[in-house]
């Protein structure tokens, strides 16, 4: 461990609206089952120009994450790279950023993703103000849930120079169906952010599942306008994946309709991402539908919380639902 203070927040850890109080450094684990700040994985990457840094845990355990090894680890089972001192993650970045390589592709940017980067924010402080003696002018992306308390998202705005920020869900029983979580601290910050520093926006993104949060979109949409109608919002076509591994997936006739009903609401600036090539076109799934799939296909998994909170689950320290493989959760959907 490194003999600075920088991760004291973490003898305490109150940086999301679970406050769970854990000391972090001696290995005690709250909702988000993280300890020390642990890296997955790190890479220049071509498409997005940037260094990206791939950060391990997550604050929600999401049915549909792409990424459910890195997300729910340590309890998915996968070993990856772990702690890595912000020192030599700052060199490790700053001579990648010099590479020919980096300077073919254009990569001028660090940026850090999860996971959810925003349970570690002492960590990004660090490595953010180190590099920054070396590099003033560098540009740091972040991708975040926006599950955080307030403080802590003034924090990751001020380190950020642009943010990709998710919402899952409007309605709050269905995000907690989702993610485990309520959606108004999500909520919150997203207003915080888009009203005090509309400029570090990079995109506002939400995943479209069809039959389950696919009515969520136009009023997402619409929450969003009510801030500033030129918010760009992108939605991304959800892929089968985790305990939606046998879920169908959107078409692109089907992500048309979405971004249609988007700009119906009045807003302005939105595309679409991702669509799967022989998708079915769902209409006609009301909310409760909507609720119902997600808490059958969470039922299949081997969660039997209803309503779904993470939050004061007895189940934390070993969830069934989080552990199991997802082509063993033949839920026939």
């Amino acid at each position: 461990m490194d003999n600075h203070g920088y991760l004291e927040d973490l003898e305490n850890c109150r940086l999301c609206p679970w406050e769970c109080g854990v000391n972090r450094l001696e290995g005690e684990r709250g909702i988000c089952r993280v300890g020390i700040p642990e890296v997955a994985y790190t890479g220049l990457t071509q498409v997005l120009k940037t260094y990206a840094v791939t950060l391990l845990g997550c604050s929600f355990k999401c049915i549909y994450c792409n990424a459910y090894r890195i997300s729910q680890y340590p309890d998915s089972g996968w070993m990856y790279r772990g702690y890595v001192k912000p020192n030599l993650m700052v060199k490790e970045a700053f001579n990648s950023l010099q590479t020919n390589f980096a300077r073919e592709i254009g990569v001028k940017k660090l940026s850090f993703t999860g996971g959810e980067p925003s349970i570690h924010t002492p960590y990004l402080e660090e490595v953010v103000a180190q590099i920054r003696e070396q590099l003033p002018d560098l540009e740091v992306g972040l991708a975040t849930n926006g599950f955080c308390t307030l403080e802590t998202m003034k924090r990751l705005i001020e380190l950020s120079s642009y943010i990709n920020f998710e919402i899952k869900a409007l309605d709050s029983e269905l995000h907690y169906a989702i993610t485990g979580a309520p959606s108004k601290p999500v909520l919150e910050n997203a207003k915080l952010l888009a009203y005090e520093n509309p400029e570090k926006i990079r995109v506002f993104r939400t995943v479209v599942i069809p039959g389950i949060n696919d009515l969520e979109i136009p009023k997402i949409a619409r929450f969003i306008k009510d801030i500033d109608p030129e918010i760009p919002y992108r939605l991304v076509g959800f892929r089968p994946h985790y305990m939606l591994y046998y879920h169908h997936a959107p078409s692109r006739d089907f992500m048309h309709k979405m971004v249609k009903q988007c700009r119906e609401q009045g807003l302005e600036n939105v595309d679409y991402s991702g669509y799967y090539p022989g998708g079915q076109l769902i209409l006609n799934k009301s909310h409760k539908n909507g609720l119902k799939n997600a808490y059958h296909i969470l039922n299949r998994a081997g969660c039997y919380k209803h309503p779904r909170n993470c939050g004061y689950c007895s189940e934390n320290d070993y969830c069934p639902a989080i552990v199991l493989e997802p082509w063993t959760n033949l839920s026939g959907d």
